[in-house]
């Protein structure tokens, strides 16, 4: 991939990792960044993949929605509608199975190839014959590798159908369109990068989709393009010249990998960056009092939890289970710990979405914990390890729940690794306890849904990797329910569904719910029109600039 040789990265580079020492308590400051070039420090440790067919993780959807274009997206100005991208107008056929898309005319992608319906047509196949992990939100619809090209086909260069196997919610369909998994890639440029593959048993295409080179790649059409990725360190994007929309005011973005709040912190105060996007609650409060910096915040549809992984005999245990619910101070986590950054919400659905149930039943209860862990047959308690991202507040809230559990005569070890270690294992099904964030795919109650109470198939070899297939707990009477919801069209009746999957994963799912994100960054006073959405891959940067 090509890197960045000219003196005004050198210079940035520089300059975060001068922050990087001004953490560690060297003095000095360093030149800001020019005024075309965005810098943010974020913890972007999670980045596995760039492909937008395969990519599942936080930081990765902010990059590919300002890199690539959809056939849809959500409308910011109202959240229960999506509006055009790539697509300037859509109908559904009578029977509900048949979406027809008409393209925008005069698009092209960065290469300076045009966009046209075999694009989209292409994508949407790479996606379901590669089935990565994000391949679920499109394989429900009944696409699979054998009918996909005639299911997602183009009709002629400006006109796209997708047929879908039952009379789905219109609005559901849509919104599973706005994933990221849903992003258009360029098939020219890709078809040059296509590696061969021998066939097997689980994979019986002869190549791969281009994925081994977009891994680290970029065949998008978005506002700016992706110049760099170094795992752990820095993604570079600079600004897409061909882009048919608006062009950025920017000519290039940063993200440079920066995980301590205090090392954010110092890099704002001392004009290193100009968007530091993990400070926490100490640090917040900090820069609340510096008239240079200004802040802005946005509640997420993102969860935090801990999950249980059923394979292990102990955490199976229904009384185990309802004992961890009882074994977080809930209170003292949401006054310390995620103070303007999360609200205590204990239920899988977040707040502001279809059938959300706000109900917070939980409280620390060593007593009751030890009551159950005595029914279970564990009076003394048991040892057991925690995969934990070395993050704030990830390991703080942790190391509480350590404390907490303990009074209760059970051992967490924690077991630290960056996003990328924690993440691997977890969907690899070895882990005992995992402490993660789960983030919406799409604006519709199905995404978080469908993670925490559907699992198809919980053999080791099963290709649905849900929340609940990763942590081995089979149930597929909330798997049928959930499906159930899908079809229902009057929305009182699909938001009753939704209430009641989250009742019954409060009573018995392998998840203890903590919190719900808020997102707050801290912006050098000299940005503008920087907005944080509601999800990661819906905060937009082209209309940023800097005085």
């Amino acid at each position: 991939m090509m890197r960045f040789t000219k003196t005004p990265f050198r210079r940035l580079a520089a300059g975060v990792a001068m922050a990087m020492m001004l953490s560690a308590g060297a003095p000095a400051a360093y030149a800001a960044p020019p005024a075309d070039t965005l810098v943010q420090a974020w913890a972007i440790d999670d980045i596995i993949s760039l492909d937008p067919g395969e990519a599942f993780e936080i930081s990765t959807a902010e990059i590919t929605a300002n890199t690539y274009n959809l056939l849809v997206r959500l409308d910011l100005a109202d959240t229960s509608k999506v509006k055009g991208d790539l697509a300037e107008s859509w109908t559904v056929s009578d029977d509900g199975l048949t979406y027809t898309f008409k393209l925008k005319s005069g698009m092209t992608f960065a290469s300076g190839n045009p966009i046209t319906a075999e694009d989209v047509a292409w994508s949407i196949e790479r996606v379901i014959k590669m089935d990565k992990s994000p391949a679920f939100i499109l394989t429900q619809f009944g696409l699979n590798g054998d009918n996909v090209t005639e299911k997602a086909k183009a009709v002629d260069p400006t006109t796209f159908t997708l047929t879908v196997d039952k009379a789905y919610a219109p609005s559901f369909v849509l919104n599973c369109l706005t994933a990221t998994v849903g992003s258009i890639v360029d098939k020219k440029l890709v078809l040059e990068h296509v590696a061969a593959v021998t066939p097997s048993a689980e994979y019986k295409w002869d190549n791969d989709f281009g994925n081994g080179w977009l891994k680290t790649n970029f065949a998008g059409s978005g506002p700016f393009k992706l110049r760099e990725w170094r795992a752990n360190e820095v993604v570079v994007l600079e600004r897409n010249d061909n882009y048919f929309g608006e062009k950025p005011k920017l000519a290039r973005v940063i993200y440079r990998h920066l995980k301590e709040s205090s090392g954010q912190r110092l890099a704002l105060e001392n004009g290193d960056i100009d968007i530091a996007r993990n400070l926490d609650p100490g640090d917040l409060d900090a820069v609340a009092k510096n008239d240079q910096i200004t802040q802005d915040a946005a509640p997420k549809g993102t969860v935090f939890y801990f999950s249980l992984n059923q394979k292990n005999p102990n955490l199976a245990k229904p009384e185990v289970v309802e004992a961890f619910k009882y074994l977080v101070d809930y209170s003292g986590i949401g006054a310390t710990l995620i103070k303007g950054i999360g609200e205590v919400h204990q239920t899988f659905l977040p707040k502001g979405v279809l059938g959300e149930l706000d109900e917070n039943p939980y409280k620390f209860d060593v007593a009751k914990a030890k009551e159950l862990l005595a029914k279970a047959g564990l009076p003394d308690g048991f040892s057991v390890t925690m995969d934990v991202r070395n993050n704030e507040p990830t390991t703080g809230i942790a190391q509480s729940i350590q404390q907490t559990a303990a009074q209760a005569g059970i051992k967490i070890e924690i077991i630290p690794g960056d996003g990328k270690q924690t993440l691997t294992k977890f969907r690899a099904r070895t882990h005992d306890i995992y402490i993660g964030i789960w983030g919406q795919d799409y604006f519709d109650p199905n995404s978080n849904a469908e993670t925490f109470t559907i699992n198809y198939d919980n053999s080791d070899e099963g290709k649905n990797k849900t929340l609940a297939w990763r942590n081995a707990w089979d149930v597929p009477d909330l798997t049928e329910q959930t499906k159930a919801a899908l079809l229902e069209k009057d929305p009182t009746k699909r938001a009753d569904i939704y209430k009641g999957l989250q009742k019954a994963v409060l009573e018995r799912g392998p998840f203890v719910l903590v919190y719900q994100v808020t997102e707050v960054a801290g912006l050098n006073k000299a940005v503008k029109g920087f907005k944080l959405g509601p999800s990661f891959d819906n905060t937009f940067l082209e209309g940023v600039s800097k005085d």
